[in-house]
């Protein structure tokens, strides 16, 4: 594990980031991590005393006087789990994260029922699996959860990307 010291920083206007409380992440500490790396990748480690796992750090490339090529999102979870906000700094103890992302167990289920829909569902990158996997488990109520996955089978389906499926179902609500 790589070991350092970051200041926790909020974004003002920064398109779809704006607002977002990140830290930046020594290109050290990345070319530590994973040489050479310019896309996004998975850590693990701490943050303070808060164990963290399958956190992404996102490529921003060269910023101004800061050497940092990365940063590390710390969403409002992270921050009431250390108790700090932007302004302050934190100890981060970073390694490479190669655990496979977790997937819903109801969708696979329901999915292995639908073999149009597995099929299309193993085509997918496995980032694009975890995005329908985490809309389903996100869901706050057992008929939301059943909803989600309905659309979700039923998109895959069809051949729909996520977004896709976002979108589609949006459009028939709305007619």
């Amino acid at each position: 594990m790589i070991q350092f010291t970051a200041l926790l920083q909020k974004f003002d206007q920064k398109g779809e980031k704006t607002g977002w409380t990140y830290i930046e992440i020594p290109a050290y500490v990345t070319d530590a991590l994973s040489p050479g790396r310019r896309t996004s990748f998975r850590v693990k480690g701490q943050l303070d005393n808060l164990a963290i796992r399958l956190v992404a750090l996102l490529p921003m490339g060269k910023n101004g006087d800061s050497d940092a090529a990365f940063i590390m999102p710390i969403n409002a979870d992270m921050r009431r789990s250390i108790r700090k906000e932007a302004g302050v700094s934190v100890q981060v103890e970073l390694a490479i994260d190669t655990d496979p992302l977790p997937v819903s167990d109801d969708l696979l289920a329901c999915l292995a029922d639908e073999p149009a829909a597995l099929a299309f569902f193993q085509t997918l990158p496995k980032s694009h699996q975890v995005y329908y996997s985490n809309w389903v488990e996100e869901a706050k109520s057992i008929d939301t959860k059943t909803k989600r996955i309905a659309q979700a089978v039923t998109g895959m389906a069809m051949g729909l990307g996520y977004g896709e499926m976002i979108r589609y179902f949006r459009k028939q609500k709305a007619d």
